[in-house]
């Protein structure tokens, strides 16, 4: 199993959230709320409005979002749904534990330094330069005040 950081569609009662707990595709597990322990700048783009989390450490905010257990079926789901290594790039980032559900879990997340965690997270290095422009926000939601509404695959 491996763990996973997502912040924006797929979150629980969000657009994408449905995939998660599609067996179907594999087996993902909720184990927890966290942010990231580095800055982020996390941008909504595109026609699409489309979440993205810019690969530049330092800048932004501390990025809002939730912890997955998931087996290698729904991994190699996920990087075919965020066009990996395209789109978006699957790296180890530091994600800080802010609550912890999972069972037995919170065993292993203190055993962690710091409640700290590395996580799998899709974020991107492979964005236009006015990207970097755009206002950062926190957390992501998709009926955010922002104004820009998620729109669905099935619906391009």
């Amino acid at each position: 199993m491996a763990r996973v950081f997502v912040y924006g569609t797929l979150k629980k009662g969000q657009p994408n959230y449905k995939h998660m707990i599609n067996t179907a595709k594999g087996l993902a597990k909720f184990q927890g709320r966290g942010r990231t322990v580095e800055k982020y700048p996390l941008v909504i783009a595109g026609k699409y409005n489309i979440p993205y989390m810019l690969n530049i450490p330092g800048t932004g905010h501390h990025i809002a979002g939730e912890i997955y257990s998931v087996d290698e079926q729904m991994l190699q789901f996920l990087d075919e749904f965020e066009g990996c290594p395209d789109m978006y790039q699957r790296t180890l980032m530091r994600i800080q534990v802010v609550e912890w559900e999972g069972k037995g879990g919170a065993g292993e997340a203190r055993a962690a330094a710091d409640g700290v965690l590395e996580c799998f997270v899709y974020s991107t290095a492979t964005y236009p330069p006015e990207w970097v422009g755009l206002p950062y926000y926190d957390s992501y939601d998709s009926s955010g005040k922002h104004g820009l509404a998620y729109v669905l695959r099935e619906s391009r």
